[in-house]
């Protein structure tokens, strides 16, 4: 496992994953072609987004969020509002507010499409990575480049600016997918694997490529046995499995919008959070023995 920031950043998602998990926090997988030197595709991807219905014109009231922030930052807060979006920093670089409300704008777009309803951004941007560890309440944010907190998400700002402009798209989609819909109750295969799902949809970005880490395994004979546990997500874990188990969980979640249609995944999640994931997979004629013989088949066919 590599711990040293510029390790993660240059050494491929593994990395960086394992450093996010260690913190605590809900992290995005970040493949080597969202860092610098990678693949530059198009930045116009989605990026800030969070919860609740649009107010007048869609921009999201300060509220308490900035309220928090204002205590704290004084003088040096600075906020920019979006179509739908509101994007507060500190002390930030001229641009970086204006860009972020540009993308949270595209993001609510885009996520509500995924979600079927209206989604609004709050984007917090504190000047260090040790104003954004106190905002979130965690002791570490070494090696995260956005956080979902508290219906809001919380950029680091140093490792972000860091990141190709569509890395930065990625984490941020992924992030914010959880902030929208949630994550109590269910596996966290589901709710990593379906935030991957909102991040890598408009990516452009072949299975394989995405998923490089598991399709070396696949293409070397070594199929998944099964979904991947709570424990392949849990601080600590190998860092080379930590990056398989997110692409296993994602592929499991493409599996399903690909052969039962997006709205179904959507309703699939919602249910799950209701009555719990098996429950909601037998409801559909797919217990979690079927789906897991059938994403097997798929991943094999996807990554081989």
């Amino acid at each position: 496992m590599l711990l040293v920031l510029t390790a993660a950043l240059t050494g491929g998602p593994d990395a960086l994953l394992a450093r996010e998990r260690a913190a605590g926090a809900q992290p995005a997988p970040v493949p080597a072609q969202w860092l610098p030197g990678g693949d530059p595709r198009s930045s116009e991807r989605p990026a800030a987004i969070g919860p609740g219905e649009p107010e007048q014109g869609g921009v999201p009231e300060e509220g308490e969020p900035v309220a928090e922030v204002r205590a704290l930052w004084g003088d040096g807060l600075d906020v920019v509002r979006g179509e739908r979006s509101l994007v507060a920093g500190h002390d930030a670089p001229p641009g970086l507010l204006e860009d972020l409300a540009r993308r949270a704008d595209t993001a609510g777009r885009r996520v509500g499409g995924v979600l079927g309803g209206p989604v609004r951004a709050v984007v917090l941007v504190p000047a260090s990575a040790a104003e954004a560890a106190g905002l979130a309440g965690v002791a570490s944010v070494d090696g995260l480049a956005a956080v979902a907190d508290d219906g809001r998400v919380i950029v680091v700002p140093e490792q972000f600016a860091r990141l190709t402009p569509v890395g930065r798209d990625v984490v941020l989609a992924h992030e914010l997918t959880h902030v929208a819909a949630g994550t109590e109750g269910l596996p966290v295969w589901l709710y990593e694997g379906f935030a991957d799902y909102v991040a890598y949809r408009d990516a452009g970005l072949p299975a394989r490529t995405a998923a490089a880490e598991l399709a070396a395994e696949v293409r070397a004979g070594r199929l998944p046995g099964g979904l991947p546990e709570a424990a392949d997500f849990a601080p600590g874990a190998d860092a080379g499995r930590l990056a398989r188990a997110y692409q296993e969980a994602w592929l499991a979640c493409r599996f399903l919008a690909a052969h039962l249609g997006e709205e179904t995944l959507v309703r699939l999640y919602r249910d799950a959070q209701t009555y719990g994931a098996d429950r909601a997979l037998a409801s559909l004629g797919l217990p979690t023995g079927t789906l897991t013989e059938r994403w097997r088949a798929y991943v094999r066919d996807q990554l081989a």
